[in-house]
C-alpha cells in the first residue's frame, strides 16, 4: 500500500476516533493492541490490513474507507436563501486552545466545559496525548477532562500535529517550569505571512528561557538563576504573547508585572482560569497585569470558557449579507461593542436583550436580533486595534458587509502581511474589491453576488467570509478544501443549515 494512502487512511482513523471521543489508548484496548501501534497507524507509519481497517471501523462505529470519503472536504452551497430563527454562539476557540496549554501548569485534573470540537483543538489534544497527558471527552462528548503524567514525554511529541497549529508556541510558558531543556516543532497555523515569535522570546527570556531555532525545531534551554526582577514590557500587545507571559508567570515563585498586555477575550478567560488554579491576577481587562505566582499547582479544577465573539460576528455577518432576520444568542457583548457601533453608523437595524452572565461567572452576554437593513458605507475606514478596539479577527467580515452597503469602504488590515489579499477572492463571487496594497482594500457596494466554484483561502476568517458570500449568491457554489474553516468552527455548515442555509458537505471520489 502506497505511503500516501497509509497517511490518508491514518487521518481518517484519527478523525473517526476523535469524533467518537476516544483516546488512542481506548482504541488500542478495543483492538487488543498498544497505544503506540495506534499512534503509528494514525500517522501513516505502519502497514495496515483490510481486516484491521474493518476491525477499527467496527470499534469506532464508522465506515473508515468507502468511495467518496478519502479526499479533502468540500462544501456545496445553494445560495439566495434567507436565514431565520435563533442560534447560540459556541465557546471561544482561542480561549479553549489557551486553556489546553494552561492545563500543563496543573498537576491535578482539569475539566473544561463545552470545549469547541474543532481541528485546532484536536491537533493540540494529539500533541498532549503524545507527551503523556490523558484526555477524554466526558458528559456525552460535551466536556473535556485532562490528567497530566508525573513526567512529560517530550521525545515522543507528535510533530505532525504540532506543526499544524500555531498554538504550540504557548507550550513554552508552562514547560519552562517543568524541565531545563526541551524541543518543540516550528509553529504552523493559518497562512498569514511572516509572524515572528521574537516578542514571545523577549518576554520569556526574563524567566531564563533561551531559544535556538534549527532543523525545524525550537531548542529551549532554561537558566534557573534568571528572574524577572522588574516589570516585563511586551514589545507587541499580542494575545498569544500575553498568554505566554501569563503562563510563565503563573508558576514563578514571586510577583510578575506585565505591561502593554492584551486585555482581549481569550486573555481574560485565561486569567479567570489561572485564578481557579489559585494564581492571583490583578488588573484583568487592563494593559497592566500583576501575577502572584504559585510554584506548585496541584488542584482539581472545573472551568467553563466563555463564548466566542468572533463566531458571534460571523453569525451577525451571515444575517447581514443574506438580508435576514436572525437572533444570535449568548453574544459576549463587551468584545463586540465597537463592531456594533460601526454597524449602527452604517444603518444596521438590531436590538439586544438585557445582559446576563456567562458560565464562567464573569463575561457579560446578550442576545442580539438583526433585521434586514439599508446599509451605507462608513465615513471612516475600518481598521483593527487591540481591545477594546475593533477586533483584528473581525476585520474580514466587514469586507462582506461593506460589499452589501451603498458606497465605498476602505478596509485597512494592518496587522497581517497578506490577509487583505485573500479578501479579493470575493471578486470571484461578484464583489468589487480593489487591492490598494498588501494591507488595504477598497470595497464598493452594493454587490450582486453570483455563484462560483473556488478553492478555500488558506486563512480562517477570509475563508468564512467567502462562504457567507456564497450563501448570499443565487445559484449553487462550491468551496473546495475547507479544512481551514474546520480549524476554527464546530459543525459550521450544519449549524447554518439549522437556521435556513442549504450547505452540503462532500468529498471527491
Amino acid at each position: 500500500m502506497a505511503d500516501d494512502y497509509l497517511v490518508r487512511i491514518g487521518k481518517l482513523i484519527r478523525d473517526a476516533r476523535q469524533h467518537r471521543g476516544w483516546t488512542q489508548t481506548q482504541l488500542a484496548e478495543a483492538l487488543g493492541t498498544s497505544q503506540s501501534a495506534v499512534n503509528r497507524i494514525e500517522r501513516g507509519n505502519q502497514n495496515i490490513s483490510l481486516e484491521m481497517i474493518a476491525r477499527i471501523g467496527e470499534a469506532l462505529d464508522s465506515e473508515i474507507v468507502s468511495l467518496g470519503y478519502a479526499g479533502p472536504m468540500h462544501l456545496r452551497v445553494v445560495g439566495g436563501r434567507r436565514l431565520s430563527g435563533a442560534i447560540d454562539v459556541k465557546t471561544s476557540k482561542n480561549a479553549c486552545v489557551a486553556l489546553l496549554c494552561a492545563s500543563l501548569l496543573n498537576k491535578g485534573r482539569t475539566v473544561l466545559r463545552r470545549v469547541a470540537r474543532i481541528e485546532e483543538v484536536y491537533r493540540l489534544l494529539e500533541v498532549l496525548n503524545s507527551i503523556g497527558v490523558r484526555t477524554r471527552w466526558i458528559n456525552d462528548g460535551v466536556d473535556l477532562e485532562l490528567v497530566p503524567p508525573a513526567e512529560l514525554e517530550m521525545a515522543a511529541i507528535d510533530a505532525d500535529a504540532a506543526v499544524r497549529t500555531r498554538s504550540i508556541i504557548m507550550f513554552f510558558g508552562p514547560l519552562l517550569h517543568r524541565m531545563d531543556h526541551f524541543k518543540l516543532p516550528y509553529a504552523g497555523g493559518c497562512d498569514l505571512g511572516t509572524r515572528t515569535i521574537e516578542p514571545h522570546m523577549i518576554a520569556l527570556r526574563r524567566f531564563g528561557l533561551d531559544i535556538a531555532a534549527t532543523e525545524g525545531q525550537y531548542h529551549a534551554q532554561v537558566d534557573r538563576t534568571v528572574r524577572p526582577d522588574r516589570p516585563i514590557v511586551l514589545t507587541e500587545r499580542g494575545d498569544t504573547v500575553t498568554e505566554n507571559a501569563l503562563l510563565a508567570a503563573a508558576r514563578y515563585d514571586g510577583v510578575t508585572v506585565i505591561r502593554n498586555a492584551s486585555s482581549n477575550y481569550m486573555v481574560q478567560d485565561l486569567c479567570f482560569f489561572l485564578e481557579a488554579l489559585g494564581v492571583k491576577v490583578e488588573g484583568i481587562g487592563t494593559t497592566t497585569l500583576t501575577v502572584h505566582g504559585v510554584p506548585n499547582i496541584d488542584v482539581d479544577v472545573d472551568y467553563s470558557p466563555s463564548e466566542d465573539p468572533v463566531e458571534a460576528m460571523s453569525l451577525l455577518a451571515a444575517a447581514v449579507v443574506t438580508e435576514s432576520e436572525l437572533t444570535v444568542r449568548r453574544v459576549p457583548i463587551e468584545f463586540l461593542e465597537i463592531e456594533l457601533a460601526v454597524l449602527e453608523e452604517m444603518g444596521l437595524d438590531h436590538d439586544r436583550s438585557p445582559e446576563y452572565c456567562a458560565d464562567n461567572g464573569r463575561t457579560r452576554l446578550v442576545d442580539l436580533t438583526v433585521r434586514p437593513s439599508k446599509l451605507e458605507a462608513p465615513i471612516d475606514k475600518i481598521h483593527p486595534m487591540p481591545f477594546p478596539g475593533l477586533n483584528i479577527d473581525n476585520v474580514p467580515f466587514f469586507a462582506a458587509i461593506a460589499a452589501v452597503a451603498q458606497g465605498k469602504t476602505l478596509i485597512h488590515d494592518w496587522v497581517y502581511d497578506n490577509r487583505a489579499i485573500y479578501l479579493t477572492d470575493l471578486n470571484r463571487l461578484g464583489g468589487r474589491l480593489q487591492l490598494l496594497d498588501p494591507h488595504r482594500v477598497l470595497v464598493e457596494g452594493p454587490t450582486r453576488w453570483r455563484a462560483a466554484e473556488m478553492m478555500c483561502p488558506p486563512a480562517l476568517r477570509p475563508a468564512v467570509v467567502v462562504l457567507l458570500a456564497m450563501m448570499a449568491a443565487e445559484g449553487t457554489s462550491v468551496l473546495r478544501n475547507v479544512y481551514v474553516i474546520n480549524r476554527g468552527y464546530e459543525d459550521l455548515a450544519e449549524r447554518l443549515n439549522s437556521i435556513g442555509a442549504q450547505i452540503e458537505t462532500f468529498r471527491d471520489i
